[in-house]
């Protein structure tokens, strides 16, 4: 399983065209195949920064997903709206501990 983080800081006065955005294309991209999830976080302190994270089945999947045009489209529109550039990265889990 991988799990992609991508934190985003927006003009502030463009959070709500990407809320739209993700709005939009959020239920596609959980449909799209191997993906397992998929969360949009924003940030309590500044409210201009949010964080997508999803779940993939494997790299291959992700990958599969990022040459799509239904990525394209999306960060087409999104990466316009940013006041900083992006941070993004895959992680997979070593140790959880719950409860």
């Amino acid at each position: 399983m991988i799990e992609r983080i991508v934190i985003m800081t927006f003009l502030p006065e463009r959070v709500q065209e990407f809320m739209d955005i993700f709005d939009s294309s959020s239920a596609s991209i959980r449909q799209f195949s191997g993906c397992n999830g998929l969360r949009l976080l924003q940030n309590k302190e500044k409210l201009f920064q949010l964080t997508t994270y999803s779940l993939w089945e494997s790299d291959l999947a992700l990958e599969n997903y990022r040459n799509s045009a239904l990525f394209a489209s999306t960060w087409a529109k999104t990466k316009v709206l940013f006041m900083e550039k992006p941070l993004a990265f895959s992680s997979v889990i070593t140790r959880e501990v719950i409860g």
